[in-house]
């Protein structure tokens, strides 16, 4: 081709009713009746359906405004796309068309007309484009309810949706189960509270099924790691209870008391979804009056108090409602050891809840003013794992039960 007709190829532009020799007519069932001015090389060039029906196979031929004539149906929610398709192959001339998609929305509304009109290298671009971008979840069921019904060449878009594997959520699970037990550097504790939360949300049933199922294995390791908590607690507990003539006053001691009651509040949670509180209730009662008298001596901050309180109302809960059954002396020692320390706390516990709102404020605004928060942030990575995780069977069921990836 020489450079006069090269030039003039690329001089043509879509719509242009001078030069074209082709009435693209998409039409709806609304009655939508549009005209598009083309020109047959390339629609034959960048499309295979445009090929057969401009080809001399086709069984007939129209003729509209002295020209060929294919007409194309559509629905009026797909117009757009095919005349942004129709647009494209012209710019593809040019080069690549990979920031042409603006958006994913756009993207799967133009890979499905091109995949209806045959367009290869449309589809190649959009697919890429899709694969690599991160998705909104109303994107996300969309793409899954539409994908898997296009056949093999945009296989490569469903690539990071592969079903759960059980083992290694089990795995994963475990893991983050010895170290949300553990007693780390205070500087880790904020990773801690994120594993914890995570822990209790991967077995929780919302909208979504528990993604791990409990067996006994798993109620065994839960079990030992939170005796082994526990048992550092008690014995933090009993340390101090030895030294009270002199009084508890140590800062460190009293936050790492503090650290374990707020462990011991969240272990409650992950017990009573397992339904195996009794062991804990049992070592609670057991220690019951030597927390008291620790506390009362201790005079911890007022934090550490309502701690103590959240936690022995978890299992007066649990005894209250039978989910873990004690004879009537057990229930009234209970109620007998605790009931006056509660007395005592309420006042201050109400003092301190009307103030959250303020020191709340306050926190926010020292973290935004923080200079040591880092990237990436890992927290938030587990966050979203365990997330869509957990709702990756309820989404690829929209699949059909059908292995396509």
């Amino acid at each position: 081709m020489d450079s006069s007709h090269r030039e003039s190829s690329l001089s043509i532009r879509i719509g242009d009713r001078l030069t074209s020799d082709v009435v693209v007519r998409l039409r709806t069932e609304e009655g939508r009746d549009d005209w598009v001015y083309c020109h047959s090389h390339i629609l034959v060039d960048k499309s295979k359906y445009f090929a057969d029906r401009l080809s001399d196979n086709w069984p007939t031929c129209q003729i509209l405004d002295s020209r060929n004539c294919v007409e194309v149906y559509c629905e009026e929610s797909d117009f757009d796309y095919h005349v942004n398709v129709l647009r494209l192959f012209y710019v593809m001339r040019y080069g690549s068309v990979s920031d042409m998609w603006h958006g994913v929305g756009n993207a799967i509304g133009m890979l499905q007309v091109a995949v209806k009109l045959e367009c290869p290298q449309i589809i190649t671009s959009c697919v890429e484009y899709l694969e690599a971008v991160p998705w909104e979840e109303s994107e996300e069921e969309e793409i899954l309810k539409i994908i898997p019904g296009m056949g093999s060449q945009v296989e490569p878009i469903l690539a990071r949706l592969q079903p759960v594997n059980p083992t290694a959520v089990v795995k994963i699970f475990l893991s983050t189960l010895q170290f949300a037990t553990s007693s780390p550097p205070s500087q880790m504790n904020d990773l801690k509270t994120s594993a914890q939360e995570q822990l209790e949300y991967m077995l929780t049933e919302d909208d979504d099924a528990p993604l791990l199922s409990a067996d006994e294995v798993i109620k065994l390791e839960v079990l030992q790691c939170v005796k082994r908590l526990f048992m550092r607690f008690k014995y933090l507990v009993e340390s101090l209870l030895c030294r009270c003539q002199e009084s508890v006053s140590e800062t460190g001691e009293i936050e790492l008391l503090q650290s374990y009651l707020i462990d011991l509040s969240w272990a409650c949670q992950i017990l009573a979804k397992l339904e195996c509180l009794k062991d804990f209730i049992h070592s609670w009662m057991e220690l019951s009056e030597s927390i008291i008298k620790v506390v009362n001596l201790a005079n911890p901050v007022i934090e550490t108090n309502l701690k103590v309180l959240e936690v022995t109302a978890k299992v007066i809960e649990a005894i209250g409602y039978g989910t873990v059954v004690l004879p009537a002396a057990k229930r009234f020692d209970m109620v007998k050891v605790w009931l006056p320390f509660a007395r005592i706390m309420k006042p201050l516990i109400n003092t301190f809840s009307a103030d959250d709102e303020n020191e709340l404020t306050l926190k926010i605004d020292e973290w935004l003013g923080c200079e040591h928060i880092q990237y990436p942030d890992l927290t938030e990575a587990f966050e979203v794992w365990c997330y869509r995780s957990k709702v990756a069977k309820r989404r690829l069921a929209l699949l059909g039960g059908k292995n396509v990836l």
